[in-house]
This record gives C-alpha cells, sequence and structure tokens, in this order.
C-alpha cells in the first residue's frame, strides 16, 4: 500500500500523522507524509521523511492572533474569523495535494486537512480517511458550546448545532473547493469515546483511541535542545534532584508577555512550595535551569508528565491524552478549538479543573491547583491512567489498510508486504 497521509497545523495536529507514519511504515507500506512547511524538521528529527504542503502553521497562528475579531464580545464575528482563518491555506493545499496525489493507493488526512483531501482522493479515484481528533460530527451528547449551562440542554440541540457548524464550514469552503463530496469515506475517531458517555452509540468509528506515544518516540526527537543529550541528561537529573515540580505548558498557544507569564506562574509554584517546569512551545521563553526553575523548548509527555504532580496546559487533545496516560490531575487553561471541550469533558469526571486562559491569573491558577491537589482527585486520575488504551496509533494504521484490500500474492511468509 502506497499511503499519502497530509496533516496541516501546529505540532499538536503533525505528531499523530508522524507516529501513524512510522506505523504504517513499519507494517510494510510506503508512505508520503505531507506537512505544514515549519514542521518538516519536527519528522525529520524523528527520523521520518516530509514534504510541505501548505501554508506555514505559525505563521496562520500569528495570522490569528493579529485579528481582533476573534477577542470580539460578539460569537457571530469570531464565528466569521474563524471561517475566514479556516480558509486560508487551502488553496495551496489543494494545489500541493494534487500533485502529490498520482501513485498513491490512499489519502488520509488530519481533520483540520479533511476537505481538500477528499476532494483530491475523489478525482484521484482514491479511498480517503480523515482523523478526527475530537467529536465533531452531529451527535446529541456533546454541546456544541463547551459550557456546563450548555451541557443542560436538550440532545437535539446539540445535533443541531453541530450539523449547523458543518454547513457554516462547508459554505466558507465552497468558493475554493470543486463542487462534490468534500467528506473522507472513513472517519477514525482517534480518542476515547469513554470520555464522552454514549457517543460511540451516536458517531460512526471506528473508536481508535488516543494516538500516544508509547515506545519513547519524542525522547528520540532533535528537534529541540530539550531532546538532546545534554539537555535531556540535564533535565532528568533536575527532576531527580527535588520533589514532584508543577508542569506548565501551552504548546503553540499564545501566551501573552512571556516574562509576566513566567513571574505569575513561578510565583504560583514558589507559593506552593513547588518547583516549576516550564515547556516554551512556541513561546519566546529561553531554556535554563536553576534549583526551582527548569526551562525547555519542548519535553518527552510520556517520560516527564509522570513525575509531576499536576499538569498545567492549554487542553490540546495531545497533551491531555499524555497527561490522562500519565495519571496526573490536570488544569486545562483553554484558549481556542476543541481545548475547552477537553476542559469541560476531563471536569466533568473529576480529573481537572478548567478556565479560559484568558482569564487566567496568580489567584485563580493558585486556586484550581488546590482543587486538582485533592485526594479524590489524584485517584481518580490515576483510574483513568489505568483504563486508557494504549494502541491508538496501530488501531489508527489497520483502519487505513482496511481500506485497501491487498491481495494474498503480495504477503511474505513473514508477514509482510512484499
Amino acid at each position: 500500500m502506497r499511503a499519502l497521509l497530509a496533516f496541516p497545523g501546529s505540532r499538536g495536529d503533525a505528531q499523530p500523522g508522524i507516529l501513524l507514519a512510522r506505523a504504517l511504515i513499519a507494517r510494510g507500506h510506503e508512505v508520503t507524509l505531507a506537512l505544514a512547511p515549519n514542521l518538516i524538521g519536527l519528522a525529520t528529527g524523528h527520523g521520518v521523511s516530509a514534504v510541505a504542503f501548505g501554508c506555514d502553521s505559525a505563521a496562520l497562528l500569528r495570522a490569528q492572533r493579529a485579528d481582533a475579531r476573534f477577542r470580539s464580545r460578539d460569537p457571530r464575528v469570531r464565528l466569521r474569523a474563524l471561517l475566514d482563518l479556516q480558509r486560508r491555506g487551502v488553496p495551496e493545499a489543494l494545489a500541493d495535494l494534487r500533485r502529490l496525489a498520482p501513485g498513491h493507493d490512499v489519502v488520509v488526512a488530519g481533520m483540520a486537512g479533511e476537505e481538500p483531501a477528499a476532494v483530491v482522493a475523489r478525482e484521484a479515484g482514491l479511498p480517503s480517511a480523515a482523523i478526527h481528533f475530537f467529536p465533531i460530527q452531529p451527535n446529541t451528547v456533546v454541546p456544541v458550546v463547551p459550557a456546563r449551562w450548555a451541557a443542560r440542554m436538550p440532545g437535539s440541540v446539540h445535533r443541531a448545532g453541530w450539523a449547523l457548524l458543518a454547513r457554516a464550514r462547508a459554505a466558507s469552503l465552497a468558493p475554493i473547493l470543486p463542487a462534490g463530496q468534500q467528506t473522507a469515506r472513513l472517519r477514525i475517531q482517534a480518542y476515547d469515546p469513554a470520555l464522552f458517555p454514549g457517543l460511540s452509540a451516536e458517531v460512526p468509528g471506528p473508536f481508535t483511541g488516543f494516538p500516544l506515544d508509547v515506545d519513547g518516540f519524542g525522547a528520540a526527537a532533535t528537534d529541540s535542545a530539550a531532546n538532546d543529550d545534554a539537555g535531556g541528561r540535564a533535565l532528568r537529573q533536575w527532576l531527580a534532584a527535588g520533589a514532584a515540580p508543577i508542569y506548565v505548558g501551552f504548546g503553540s498557544m499564545d501566551v501573552g508577555d512571556p516574562a509576566e507569564f513566567v513571574t505569575m506562574v513561578r510565583a504560583v509554584c514558589a507559593r506552593r512550595g513547588r518547583r516549576l517546569l516550564l515547556a516554551a512551545g512556541w513561546a519566546a521563553i529561553a531554556p535554563g535551569i536553576t534549583r526551582d526553575l527548569a526551562v525547555a523548548a519542548q519535553v518527552d509527555h510520556a517520560e516527564v508528565l509522570p513525575r509531576c504532580v499536576a499538569v498545567v496546559h492549554h487542553g490540546g487533545a495531545g497533551t491531555t491524552a499524555a497527561a490522562l496516560r500519565a495519571g496526573v490531575p490536570q488544569v486545562i487553561c483553554s484558549v481556542q478549538a476543541d481545548q475547552p471541550y477537553w476542559g469541560q469533558a476531563l471536569s466533568r469526571l473529576g480529573v481537572a479543573a478548567t478556565l479560559p486562559a484568558g482569564a487566567l491569573t496568580e489567584a485563580r491558577l493558585h486556586a484550581l491547583l488546590d482543587t486538582v491537589s485533592a485526594a479524590e482527585v489524584r485517584r481518580r486520575a490515576a483510574t483513568q491512567a489505568a483504563r486508557l488504551r494504549t494502541d491508538g496509533v496501530a488501531r489508527a494504521a489497520v483502519a487505513v489498510e482496511s481500506l485497501v484490500p491487498v491481495g494474498a500474492d503480495r504477503i511474505g511468509a513473514d508477514g509482510r508486504l512484499s
């Protein structure tokens, strides 16, 4: 099987694509991995070759931060801004995928690039799959508005809201994409449906579970000084030298003024008598290690998070899943997209506390950490970790394979494709 994998977006969007590419290659398939131009180094740093397609995802995030409409109090204005943002880069992605598709047997896309990938697959006569990192198909379980009051509304309202959003997105892309089917043949749900009770009965699967890094993939990265030999050793020594720290990391999200942000979280940790491990992500915060503070560009979540007492983050699906697997209580300070939904879902489970990142203050963060430090929250987090499935990447690979039947004559005695 020759698979074209197209995963636009930030690091959190790209990493599942890299993990899936590695899994398919290990199963004997040929893979072309297409990522945003600024994330090619992320893939090659993990030993997976990649090609650029679409637009620079960091530039798109900067454009979003500069757009005053996203700060409007009118939800209609914010929605129009979001739909405008979703159109950016789509013509470039469509052109690049049309160039890349010939010679492949299947097209697989991250959810941010589902529509152009489905168009190209249809034009080329290929099956297609989309990896959904969050439930966006119409359903009666997940409130379309990620708020406690919305959860009390009838399920029919939730379903109608998701259907309306789907139509709005389709309308926003209509001037760019050719007419016809713009959804993948198979929509793989790459998250744990148990976080949304009742969802698996309404949304067609397969449900594979989160695409977790289970074999030290993150630790092998060379795209970050935090994971080189010297940096990795220094961080491990720091972790071993004292009590469990509080982890703070916001990935590619904007944290405002970096100096003020660091001052605030350091003050909270000092007040609590805890050390601070800060993953700078895309924020302009210089790496370094002192007795009470370690700042790294990136960290290996699988290695580091189990050694922390709490995880404060933006609520991206990847970090949420890694913290769930680590069995550590979470404080989710959401910025955008699916992040507030994860905050609400984990809050309902009793393993996290949540608020919008824009409302974060020293006093509020301290209070939220008080909430998740309770013994009952720690117990529930450990219970969730024990039941979380860790084979999501392998199951996604099997789902992709199901789209391309393979003749017995191509399977060798060792079970690998010839």
